[in-house]
C-alpha cells in the first residue's frame, strides 16, 4: 500500500497553525522575546518528527535566548499538539531557524539603494520616459531589405 504524502502535508499544516496560535496566545516562558513568526513545519512520513521553521526578529542575544526558551517548550508544546489534533503519536518538534524574512528584507534594502543609480532622473526625466527627440536628431529608418521573388518561393 503506497504512503499518503498528503497526510503528512495535512499534519504539518495544522501544526503550523497549533504552533503558531500557542506562541501568540499562551507562551509564559520570559526567555521568548521579540517577534516570532512560525514561517513552516515539515512532519516526517511516520509523523514522528516535527521542524517547525520560526523566524525571530530581534537582536541576537534576544534570537539565543528565545531559541533556548522554545527547546524548552517543545516537550509541553508536544503534549499539548497531541491533545489538540488528536493524534495517537504526537511527533517530536524540532525548533530550526528560518532566516528567509531577514533574507528578503535585506535584498529589499539593497534593490532600493540600486535603483536611484540606475534611472538617473537627468537621462529620463520624472516619470521615465526618454526625452523627446527633435526633428533634427531624428534618425532614419533602417533601409527595407528586399524580398526574394521568383518561382518555388
Amino acid at each position: 500500500m503506497p504512503h499518503d504524502t498528503r497526510r503528512s502535508d495535512r499534519v504539518a499544516a495544522a501544526i503550523r497553525e497549533a504552533v503558531a496560535t500557542f506562541l501568540a496566545e499562551g507562551v509564559k516562558d520570559p526567555r521568548i522575546t521579540g517577534l516570532v513568526t512560525v514561517t513552516g513545519a515539515q512532519v516526517s512520513r511516520d509523523l514522528r518528527h516535527a521542524k517547525v521553521f520560526v523566524s525571530v526578529l530581534g537582536s541576537r542575544v534576544e534570537r539565543a535566548a528565545t531559541f533556548e526558551g522554545l527547546t524548552s517548550l517543545a516537550g509541553y508544546l508536544r503534549a499539548h499538539l497531541g491533545r489538540q489534533l488528536r493524534l495517537r503519536l504526537a511527533p517530536e518538534i524540532i525548533f530550526e531557524p528560518d532566516e528567509s524574512i531577514a533574507y528578503a528584507a535585506r535584498i529589499e534594502t539593497l534593490l532600493d539603494s540600486v535603483k536611484p543609480d540606475l534611472l538617473p532622473e537627468a537621462e529620463h526625466g520624472a516619470s521615465g520616459e526618454a526625452p523627446p527627440v527633435s526633428p533634427d536628431e531624428e534618425a532614419e529608418p533602417p533601409p527595407r531589405r528586399a524580398r526574394p521573388s521568383g518561382p518555388g518561393v
